[in-house]
């Protein structure tokens, strides 16, 4: 089975800063990849490689088993690879349909549209409506609510809902449950497992073990800029996994 997106021997130097040093992944189809790890273990850099914010110095990345090289994050977005950051890139003052097609707004048809661009928001709502049914979000069914009047779970939902109905290929997430309390975390988790189910491959980073342990089908440790090991949670406990990303132990 080809891997959806690989990365072979990665090295990302910053000056005598070593962000990556050889770092190979492999994204399954239909899997949650979580990648754990300590602070400057290396796990933004490798994704941030991954996703077009940075540039690896040495290797190669691999997308459905054919190289690609992109030099920005919206060359990822066009191969297939959405992200969604912990820092919630959302307008909270755009409603959610608005929030959804952001920079992919569609317009109207005919003259309407391609002359006076027109935009489609009736269309747009209604499309944004199914896909967050599909995703089984049912807090958000108004979709012209403004996003600053959501909770912290609900905007999470918002941004991963946009990365599901355009990441066609991969969804990633960094730390997406960081700022949220047990229920509207339970509900992210609950969306990854949707996006699994619909066979989207999601690539998750967290510090939550027990998050992890829960949704992840494998688990790639980083530590010191190297990949330490691959688990899952079947083979590896969490207290074994903590020892790995600390060094106390080996795989």
């Amino acid at each position: 089975m080809i891997p959806v997106l690989e990365a072979r021997s990665l090295v990302k130097t910053y000056g005598r800063v070593v962000g990556l040093d050889g770092v190979s992944l492999q994204l399954m189809p239909g899997e949650v990849l979580a990648i754990i790890g300590d602070n400057g273990a290396g796990k933004s850099t490798l994704i941030k490689c991954l996703t077009g914010a940075e540039t690896p110095d040495e290797g190669e990345i691999l997308l459905e088993g054919k190289p690609v090289s992109f030099k920005r994050p919206q060359d990822a977005r066009h191969a297939g690879i959405e992200t969604v950051y912990q820092n919630l890139a959302v307008s909270p003052a755009l409603d959610v349909a608005s929030n959804l097609y952001l920079g992919r707004e569609e317009r109207r048809a005919g003259v309407l549209g391609s002359v006076f661009r027109v935009l489609d928001t009736k269309g747009m709502r209604v499309r944004a409506r199914e896909e967050l049914t599909r995703l089984g979000i049912t807090t958000l069914q108004d979709v012209t609510v403004p996003v600053e009047n959501l909770s912290g779970g609900q905007r999470q939902a918002v941004a991963v809902a946009r990365a599901a109905a355009f990441g066609s290929k991969v969804v990633v997430l960094d730390e997406p449950t960081a700022a949220l309390g047990v229920r509207e975390s339970k509900q992210v988790i609950e969306l990854v497992k949707s996006l699994r189910d619909r066979g989207i491959p999601v690539i998750l980073i967290s510090h939550n073990m027990p998050q992890v342990f829960e949704v992840a089908d494998r688990i790639h440790i980083q530590r010191l800029g190297k990949c330490a090991a691959t688990i899952t949670p079947k083979s590896h406990s969490m207290t074994d996994a903590v020892a790995i990303m600390t060094g106390a132990a080996a795989a």
